[in-house]
C-alpha cells in the first residue's frame, strides 16, 4: 500500500495574529489532514538561520492549535556558527516545545549532536541548506541525525533518489524557489552573522552577481511517491501548482 503524502509548510510572511490554520488554508492547496508540521519563527533565537529573523511568526496560540492537532513544530536552528553561551541561551526556548512530534532542524552537526543528548524527544534534522547530494553525504548526515531534507537539486537525479535505502527518513522538496537554481548560496553564512546582530549586519545574495534563474519550481510528487517519498517540503511561493 502506498504511504500517505504529508507536507511540512513554511510559515514565511505569516503575520503573528494571523492564525496558522487560516494562513495554511490560504497559502496552500492541501488539506489540513496532509500537513505533518510547520516550520517558523517564534521567539528571538540566536541559533536560527535560513533566512532572517524578522518577527515572530508562530504565535504561542498557533503552537497549541498545531499540537491539538497532531501537527508537529520545526524549529528552524539552522545558523552556521554556533557559541556554547548561545546554546545555553537558547536552552530555556527549546525546552518549552520539547516533546514528541516536534522538530529541530539544523546545519550544524557539533549543534546536532548536543541537542539529541539534552532534548531526546525531538526529532533533529538535518537541515536542506547541508545540501546533502550524495550516498556517502546521505549515509554520514544520518550517523547524527534521524532525518535529512535533500536539496531541491536532487529531485532531478533519479538514479540517485532510487539508491537511497532509508526514504522513510528523507523529505524531498515539493517545490522551490531560487535556491534551485543557485550556483553560489552565499547567503545561508551571511543571514547566519545578519541573525546574530539583530538586523545591523546586511546580507548577501548572488542573484545580482551570477546571472540565473529564479522561477518558482514544481516537483511530480506523486512520481516521488512511486519512488518511495512520502515526505515533502512545501513552500510558500507565488505561482499555483500545476494542475
Amino acid at each position: 500500500m502506498d504511504k500517505k503524502i504529508t507536507y511540512s509548510v513554511s510559515a514565511r510572511g505569516k503575520r503573528r495574529h494571523e492564525p496558522i490554520a487560516d494562513w495554511i488554508l490560504a497559502r496552500y492547496q492541501v488539506a489540513l489532514d496532509q500537513v505533518d508540521s510547520v516550520f517558523g519563527f517564534t521567539e528571538p533565537c540566536a541559533l536560527y538561520g535560513g533566512r532572517p529573523y524578522q518577527g515572530e511568526e508562530l504565535s504561542r496560540n498557533d503552537i497549541a492549535w498545531m499540537r491539538e492537532r497532531g501537527i508537529g513544530f520545526r524549529i528552524p536552528l539552522t545558523n552556521h556558527y554556533v557559541a556554547a553561551r548561545e546554546y545555553d541561551r537558547a536552552k530555556f526556548f527549546i525546552e518549552r516545545n520539547h516533546e514528541e512530534g516536534n522538530s529541530l532542524i539544523i546545519v550544524n552537526d557539533a549543534l546536532a549532536e548536543q541537542a539529541a543528548l539534552d532534548f531526546p524527544y525531538y526529532t533533529i534534522e538535518a537541515s536542506a541548506i547541508k545540501n546533502i547530494h550524495s550516498q556517502g553525504m546521505l549515509d554520514s548526515a544520518l550517523g547524527i541525525y534521524d532525518t535529512a531534507v535533500l536539496p531541491a537539486s536532487v529531485n532531478r537525479r533519479k538514479s540517485f533518489l532510487e539508491q537511497i535505502q532509508n526514504k522513510d527518513r528523507v523529505r524531498l522538496f515539493a517545490n522551490a524557489g531560487c535556491a534551485y537554481t543557485c550556483p553560489a548560496r552565499i547567503c545561508y553564512e551571511s543571514i547566519s552573522r545578519y541573525n546574530k546582530g539583530g538586523g545591523r549586519e546586511p546580507t548577501i545574495c548572488s542573484q545580482g552577481m551570477i546571472p540565473r534563474d529564479v522561477e518558482n519550481h514544481w516537483f511530480d510528487t506523486d512520481a516521488l511517491a512511486k519512488a518511495g517519498f512520502s515526505r515533502f517540503k512545501l513552500l510558500p511561493l507565488t505561482t499555483d501548482p500545476p494542475g
